[in-house]
């Protein structure tokens, strides 16, 4: 009969979950976004994790509103037969919508302009004491305050890629860029790329690239068995190198953290002339000869190379509290081993992230990342709005029996250290099968 609804089930869907076949299901409608996944605003990754499921949670927590009315030219014209929500999933959609009816997705403050205004003042000081002032003291305290600089500015590119934090789009895409690109030498899209797939696939071993460090760290002995990266595409070789570099990670982390953004400039250049789709390329390339045109520059016009290894390093250190602290968010939470569930949402973000605490004067310090959890939870919602939704989460989780770890900055390091000891410890173990010698002994007996 011309009309009458066509079902499929949930086993039925899972089929069609590779690529050229991606369908989704999103509140038990079903949606064939093979075409669309090459244009998806939020890159191809998130939906080749999920195709083959119902992903009703996952859109409502990075899709606003309008973005609803784009779904229709998409539905196959099956329902899922058994389609349910669970409790977890009601409670959270339900939070959702209180959440955009009272406004708080839409109500920003000040947040923005205040940091970039700060970012701008920074700037003008740095430039100030390298080129103005002669004394060591005076171009140390620059380079630190350059880092600092940089973790400001940090926020402001996180903040503009999960929200318009401008008044048009057109306007946060400038701050994205001027704020990744041209002052951090970080691509945003690079930064895109890794942490849209990072949320969605939050603490998955072998989905998440933000837990994949092979070989320089394991938070779990899991990747002792040579894991494949979905988001890399190859094999996390657990070799020779990678055992010995393991064996002590829990005291090479602090130092590795102090030279990490070598790393991401690295990563940034390997995307962008990569053959990979990449939005914006030449813009995000325009924008990283912005930074190494004027960085060099800076660095150059200290009087000595003592000095500009100072200065460089001092500002890489200040801003490597940063790099720890995204890593204090999720290193010592649960991870496992798959790809991540559409309508599991509040419980994988629940397990895989922790929470700093700290007093409402730091978060500016933070950059509201403090609220890790609401942030995975909410991830369009202003940072302005995290301290205040904080409550509701929590309770939240209680009423399901889910964990809220919220810690101090240095019992979230205790936690992240003693994840890396246990693993390193194993490490040895699987490295060393033979009796170990008295001067191995010596070494290791307080590792």
């Amino acid at each position: 009969m011309e009309g009458e609804k066509k079902y499929m089930t949930s086993e039925e869907l899972k089929g069609h979950n590779k690529e050229g076949d991606l369908w989704i299901s999103i509140q038990g409608k079903v949606y064939n976004v093979s075409d669309w996944v090459k244009e998806h605003p939020g890159g191809d990754v998130p939906i080749l994790n999920l195709a083959g499921q119902d992903v009703t949670d996952a859109f409502i927590a990075y899709h606003p509103g309008t973005a609803w009315s784009h779904l229709d030219r998409f539905f196959t014209g099956y329902y899922l037969s058994d389609f349910n929500v669970s409790e977890v999933s009601r409670d959270y959609r339900k939070l959702a919508s209180e959440f955009s009816k009272m406004g708080l997705f839409d109500t920003k403050g000040h947040i923005t302009s205040y940091t970039l205004a700060a970012v701008a003042f920074m700037f003008l000081v740095v430039l100030y004491g390298v080129l103005r002032c002669t004394s060591v003291w005076a171009h140390l305290g620059s380079g630190m305050l350059l880092g600092l600089l940089w973790m400001q500015s940090a926020y402001v590119g996180h903040d503009s890629g999960h929200y318009v934090v401008m008044t048009t789009n057109g306007y946060n895409k400038f701050a994205q860029l001027l704020s990744g690109n041209c002052l951090t030498g970080i691509s945003i899209a690079w930064w895109k790329w890794t942490h849209n797939a990072h949320h969605i696939a939050c603490n998955s071993l072998d989905h998440d690239p933000d837990l994949q460090h092979m070989p320089v760290f394991a938070v779990s002995s899991r990747f002792f068995n040579s894991l494949t990266s979905h988001f890399y595409g190859r094999k996390l070789e657990f070799d020779f190198f990678a055992r010995f570099l393991i064996c002590y990670q829990h005291f090479t982390f602090y130092p590795v953290m102090c030279v990490a953004r070598v790393n991401l400039y690295l990563q940034t250049i390997l995307l962008l002339f990569s053959k990979r789709k990449v939005q914006d390329r030449a813009l995000n390339l325009m924008g990283i000869l912005v930074f190494w045109t004027w960085f060099p520059l800076l660095v150059s016009c200290l009087p000595n190379w003592p000095e500009r290894v100072m200065f460089v390093l001092s500002s890489f250190t200040v801003c490597s509290i940063q790099h720890i602290q995204f890593c204090l968010n999720h290193f010592a939470a649960n991870v496992y081993v798959g790809p991540p569930n559409g309508n599991d949402w509040f419980e994988k973000q629940t397990s895989g992230t922790l929470d700093i605490s700290c007093s409402s004067w730091m978060d500016w310090f933070f950059g509201g990342l403090q609220f890790q959890l609401e942030h995975h939870l909410f991830p369009r919602l202003p940072r302005c709005q995290l301290r205040k939704i904080s409550p509701l989460v929590i309770d939240l989780c209680k009423k399901h029996n889910l964990p809220y770890r919220s810690l101090s900055f240095w019992e979230a390091n205790q936690w992240t250290i003693r994840t890396l000891r246990t693993a390193a410890l194993q490490a040895r173990d699987l490295s060393n099968p033979a009796p170990k010698n008295l001067l191995w002994n010596a070494v290791n007996t307080h590792g």
